[in-house]
């Protein structure tokens, strides 16, 4: 897997060079953001180039897959994880300057079904999720892997009914791709972020999940340590700030 995404790397690096610096073409900084970041990142984006600086270059995917990507070498510039492991992991590997890291979110995991279920359900100890799928699918971000399918196996396994449940897991390569599952009806339940249910008209929240059941949820934001955009350190202080962070509160997200 590594040498493919090496692969990748190298060829968007060539790319990247064949095209000139970023600066140079008028681009802003290329930011690999986790998925549920969607909208409030596009927003921050958009409000930066309103201040006149170059609109930063946004790539989603599971915050996995893109400490991968950076790990292959692939060129960018701020990366921002749902979660403190792989933040932890690109760190280890030496690949942050890691006086920029700083965790500026948190979120809330929610369980959800399409919007025109009638389903029912209380989160808490033993509360029958397996019994209600019957022979459909729970959606959830691959639970080996990604943020998102990590919080909701650990809620799952310590309210007891991840046992039960796991048969019946829809792993999906990033929280996004979970709730796509939910939205056309593949799968009568899912687990995502709060925030990424508030974005959809086509789900509903059953419940929520006790903070207490799963790791706190948590965005870390650093600096890549090959980053050579001179927007990118600006940038990232213009996320963490007062004025940024309410960009993301707006989405649901809770400022740190």
């Amino acid at each position: 897997m590594l040498s493919i995404l090496r692969k990748i790397a190298i060829f968007l690096l060539a790319c990247l060079l064949a095209a000139g610096p970023a600066h140079a073409q008028g681009r802003g900084p290329l930011v690999l953001a986790a998925a549920s970041l969607q909208e409030a990142m596009n927003q921050a984006a958009d409000a930066w180039a309103a201040r006149k600086h170059p609109r930063p270059v946004i790539s989603f995917a599971s915050s996995a897959a893109l400490a991968r990507q950076i790990e292959a070498g692939a060129p960018a510039d701020l990366f921002v994880s749902a979660d403190e492991d792989w933040m932890n992991h690109v760190a280890g590997k030496g690949l942050i300057r890691p006086s920029t890291r700083t965790a500026f979110l948190s979120n809330r995991l929610v369980l959800i079904a399409p919007a025109a279920s009638t389903a029912r359900l209380t989160i808490a100890r033993g509360f029958p999720l397996a019994r209600a799928l019957g022979n459909g699918r729970l959606a959830m971000a691959d639970p080996d892997a990604v943020p998102a399918g990590k919080y909701g196996k650990a809620a799952l396994t310590r309210l007891g009914v991840w046992t039960a449940v796991a048969p019946k897991v829809a792993r999906a390569e990033n929280v996004r791709a979970a709730l796509a599952l939910v939205e056309r009806g593949a799968a009568p339940f899912g687990i995502v972020y709060a925030t990424d249910a508030r974005a959809s008209t086509q789900v509903k929240v059953i419940g929520v999940f006790p903070p207490a059941t799963h790791p706190p949820i948590t965005y870390p934001i650093a600096l890549l340590k090959t980053s050579t955009d001179p927007q990118a350190e600006a940038f990232r202080r213009f996320l963490i700030s007062r004025e940024g962070k309410a960009i993301f509160v707006r989405h649901g997200f809770t400022a740190r």
